[in-house]
């Protein structure tokens, strides 16, 4: 039989159409490893990918995800947290995620980069308990140091333009433990179980330091301290404690000279014997206020962000630091 010869030039032909079938195939399957890895929300090793806003977001997603989670933060240590900017990358990481925890209401480039992302399983911490308005002084003498004066279980609640800082009162986190474990059981069902466990122990260990808390608070000479702004509202009102802050939510406010004439008036009707400072806002004018007054300074962390500066490693070791330095304050036997 005559077989005929395959030209050099068809040889070619043939080599090139396999290879650019190859290439196709290839440029294909990276297209669906991108999608499966980037938009899938899971990384490569089949964790759900969960941004979180700032650190007491971030504490909740690793203490409730667990192995299950990649957790990555917006704000980095040492950023203060109302002034943060986002990046680029930083933003286009939301759209990657497979949840999203963050507080709504304080840190405005973050609650503008969500409302603009395409992301699913989104959970604002602020919608899981209740919200209230606080000025700079706050009085928790009306509530009681033991009520849980919310009675409030994770339903939604209106709080647009209140009091964000609800991480500083151990009963309101436990509460904001309950729906972002529900929010990451929806994002990622297989697991549903285990974020719900691992919710039930946090809210166990921070009900342990609420009681700390109730405990070490007794018997104390004042109710009232003056912190550098108003992030410690629930924590007083949980408490039966006044606070009265140099400036209001905002720790960079400047305050009026009416307002630093009231501190004074303050420091001496309720012996008010420590001015407290904070490790991430500038601590000028606490300072300079103690100095007037001859008081003491003392570091009270709104737990923000951990630093090495920090007295603390986690949140739990800050807040047990918060409450001493809380009860060498205000006298307590």
């Amino acid at each position: 039989m005559n077989v005929r010869p395959t030209s050099p030039r068809s040889a070619r032909s043939a080599r090139i159409t396999t290879g650019a079938i190859a290439a196709i195939a290839a440029l294909g399957l990276l297209s669906l490893t991108a999608c499966s890895s980037g938009t899938s929300g899971k990384n490569s090793e089949g964790k759900l990918k969960v941004v979180a806003s700032f650190y007491p977001m971030e504490f909740l997603a690793k203490e409730i995800g667990g192995d299950h989670v990649s957790v990555s933060a917006l704000t980095k240590p040492g950023v203060e947290p109302h002034d943060l900017e986002l990046t680029p990358r930083q933003t286009g990481s939301l759209d990657e995620a497979g949840a999203i925890v963050y507080l709504k209401g304080l840190q405005p480039a973050v609650d503008k980069a969500i409302k603009q992302s395409s992301a699913k399983h989104v959970v604002d911490a602020a919608s899981l308990t209740e919200l209230e308005e606080h000025g700079t002084e706050v009085d928790g003498h009306e509530h009681g140091s033991g009520d849980d004066h919310d009675g409030h279980e994770g339903h939604e609640h209106k709080h647009e333009g209140g009091d964000p800082h609800i991480w500083l009162d151990p009963v309101k986190y436990a509460q904001v433990a309950k729906g972002v474990a529900k929010a990451l059981g929806e994002a990622d069902p297989d697991h549903k179980a285990d974020f719900e466990k691992n919710a039930d122990a946090l809210a166990n260990k921070l009900d342990g330091l609420h009681k700390k808390f109730e405990a070490g608070l007794k018997n104390r000479a004042s109710d009232t301290f003056i912190s550098t702004h108003a992030a410690f509202g629930y924590l007083a009102e949980r408490y039966g404690l006044t606070e009265e802050s140099v400036s209001g939510i905002d720790p960079e406010s400047e305050p009026s000279a009416a307002r630093m004439k009231d501190l004074h008036k303050v420091a001496e009707e309720h012996h008010v014997s420590t001015i407290f400072f904070e490790t991430l806002a500038s601590p000028k004018t606490a300072k300079t206020l103690a100095s007037d007054l001859k008081l003491k300074t003392d570091v009270l962390d709104p737990l923000e962000g951990i630093t090495d500066e920090s007295k603390g490693d986690d949140y739990f070791e800050v807040m047990e630091s918060n409450l001493a330095a809380l009860r060498k304050a205000l006298g307590t036997k």
